[in-house]
């Protein structure tokens, strides 16, 4: 069995527990060299984080999760006070997880700080210092430049529906549903499904409604190990699925890993052919931009589109 990406957060829903105030545990190494070697490392795609006058620190955006999340060990640096434990949902499931308070978080290129109590995570399982979650997001634009290999956060604008855009741009209106944007124009063939954009997780991830309808193509599927943000590990069906169609965009062959992992349960999705396209969809394009007031996604086509066939 392989082991395909890493998830992240997908929601996380608050509710008080018994042990508030309790110091969190630190895993060796020291918070400091494992917050280093992420920094050292660069991977993932991520945008400078202050918290207050300290930083900027590389924060990942993940616009499936609910809640922006810090490192145990970013947490333990900055001597974060505790908050009350929540329950958090993630792609392996549900529990209890500690929080900290964080008094002035403040993406830089905003640069309005507000109050987070973020759950509070191992670094190793994030990737990163802390992601951004819809908490922080919801009334900005999140822009991914796959050219420049870049991530920012931007002011919301209201659009002109009569301004003109690229040739190359396609905009896809979505649906907002406990925050996150859903896609309901969107089709495996000639079956609707749901599509639900989720930058934190490395692959897309499809449901058993959908997998029912992939046919033959199902029982060619891979077994594949994934690992959740808190540490926890599924098996799912990895294999790829044709005529995938978001908006006026068609993808070729579309690689997903079927599992009926927690989030599709959370959007009310279980008994509706729905994917959670991940990073792996979304690096086919130049750019894509996620306006969460506007709820539109505009996908910037590659510089081939017409070679490929797209758009159809």
């Amino acid at each position: 069995m392989k082991r395909v990406g890493r998830f992240l957060l997908i929601g996380c829903l608050a509710c008080a527990a018994p042990g508030a105030g309790q110091e969190l545990a630190i895993a060796e190494p020291s918070p400091e060299a494992m917050l280093l070697a992420l920094e050292q490392a660069d991977a993932r795609l991520t945008v400078p984080v202050a918290i207050g006058s300290r930083g900027p620190y590389k924060f990942i955006i993940d616009t499936g999760a609910e809640r922006s999340v810090v490192s145990r060990e970013l947490a333990q640096v900055l001597r974060l006070a505790p908050g009350k434990p929540v329950s958090l949902t993630s792609m392996t499931g549900t529990g209890r997880v500690e929080t900290v308070i964080v008094p002035d978080l403040a993406i830089r290129t905003i640069g309005k700080p507000h109050r987070v109590v973020a759950p509070a995570l191992f670094a190793r399982h994030l990737g990163a210092a802390g992601l951004l979650g819809i908490d922080t997001l919801k009334d900005h634009q999140v822009s991914i430049d796959f050219e420049k290999l870049e991530m920012a956060v931007q002011p919301s604008s209201k659009r002109n529906k009569r301004a003109r855009r690229s040739p190359d741009e396609i905009v896809v209106t979505a649906k907002s549903l406990f925050g996150q944007l859903i896609v309901t124009d969107a089709f495996y063939g000639s079956t609707r499904i749901r599509v639900v954009l989720d930058t934190g997780s490395a692959v897309t991830m499809g449901n058993s409604a959908l997998r029912k309808r992939i046919g033959r193509r199902a029982a060619q599927a891979e077994p594949v190990e994934l690992t959740s943000v808190t540490g926890e590990t599924t098996v799912a069906a990895y294999t790829t699925i044709p005529d995938v169609t978001v908006g006026r965009v068609q993808f070729g062959e579309l690689p997903v890993a079927f599992a009926d992992v927690e989030p599709f349960r959370r959007f009310g999705l279980s008994e509706h052919p729905a994917l959670l396209l991940g990073m792996d969809a979304l690096r086919s394009f130049r750019r894509v931009d996620i306006d969460f007031p506007n709820r539109q996604v505009r996908f910037l086509m590659p510089k081939d589109a017409a070679s490929r066939g797209w758009p159809r």
